[in-house]
């Protein structure tokens, strides 16, 4: 099936009656939709998520959309990279059968209808980005509306939307089942992000501070160990690159996001760090029912 999908030209629509038209086609023909949402620049990260869709459903639809409702004031909206014939080939090599590229206009006409959640999108990047939460629930709602997919592919890297699209997902009784899929690495351990792009060469060594507090956390974390004593010892290893400052480093339980003050059961340790103007984010999830690896 893989080998099939690879030969086939991938299909490129621009509009929400052209999805939903190919869409009827393959479903009539019994086929299942996975559905991979990203805003483009696709990089190795992306690609395990493609990946896995594929090996997973019949078709795949990858969205490219750069969705302006999740950025606020004075954010990265206009520079955020873009390159869309670059992300049309690589969909194509991974075997997805379309790509989602529609303009604003065509998302959002005149729009007076919102996805909010409470809570979970309080705290972590919630705290310092307050629609942020708000525009990914609603693009992700339209998206699962047009495409009409029954699975959902988002990486473990944005473990806060991820929680809070399962929460979502949950409240509002979509027919979709979300998938959430590992952090990709590069081979020096940064996450991959679209935005390590905008980073010097001084400060992509500098970057390394998250994933070697991460790796240091992992280490030293055990059941019955304070969170203020955890995040000391991570706060040490990023604060010991003078490119780097912490925004947040928290410790939270997985699921509705609440802060913990003594670890015993399972819980997310996210942090943001901004390296120069570079605002990055990592994460670690730590069950002790779970061996160690």
């Amino acid at each position: 099936m893989a080998d099939l999908k690879e030969r086939q030209e991938i299909k490129v629509a621009k509009t929400v009656k052209e999805v939903r038209h190919q869409v009827k086609i393959w479903k009539k023909e019994g086929k299942s939709v996975g559905l991979v949402p990203t805003m483009g620049f696709l990089h190795a990260g992306h690609g395990s998520l493609i990946k896995r869709a594929v090996a997973e459903n019949d078709v795949v639809i990858v969205s490219d959309f750069v969705n302006p409702t999740q950025f606020g004031p004075n954010e990265d909206l206009e520079s955020y990279p873009r390159d869309f014939e670059v992300d049309r080939k690589f969909c194509q090599e991974l075997g997805a059968a379309m790509i989602f590229n529609p303009e604003p206009s065509e998302m959002y006409d005149n729009p007076k209808t919102y996805v909010n959640i409470e809570g979970l999108s309080d705290g972590l990047c919630g705290a310092k980005r307050p629609i942020h939460f708000k525009g990914v629930c609603t693009v992700v709602s339209k998206l699962f509306n047009i495409t009409g997919a029954g699975r959902a592919y988002f990486g473990e890297k944005d473990a806060q939307q991820l929680a809070i699209i399962r929460k979502m997902v949950k409240d509002l009784n979509f027919d979709v089942e979300v998938v959430g899929c590992p952090i990709v690495r590069e081979a020096d351990g940064l996450a991959m992000s679209s935005r390590n792009t905008y980073l010097s060469g001084d400060e992509r060594k500098a970057a390394l501070c998250l994933s070697k507090s991460i790796a240091k956390g992992k280490e030293v974390i055990h059941k019955g160990m304070s969170t203020k004593q955890l995040i000391s010892t991570m706060s040490q290893v990023i604060q010991g690159e003078p490119l780097a400052k912490i925004d947040y480093l928290e410790v939270v339980d997985g699921e509705m996001l609440k802060p913990v003050e003594i670890i015993h059961d399972p819980v997310l340790v996210a942090m943001a760090v901004y390296i120069g103007k570079t605002r990055l984010i990592d994460n670690f999830s730590w069950n002790p029912e779970e061996p160690e690896v």
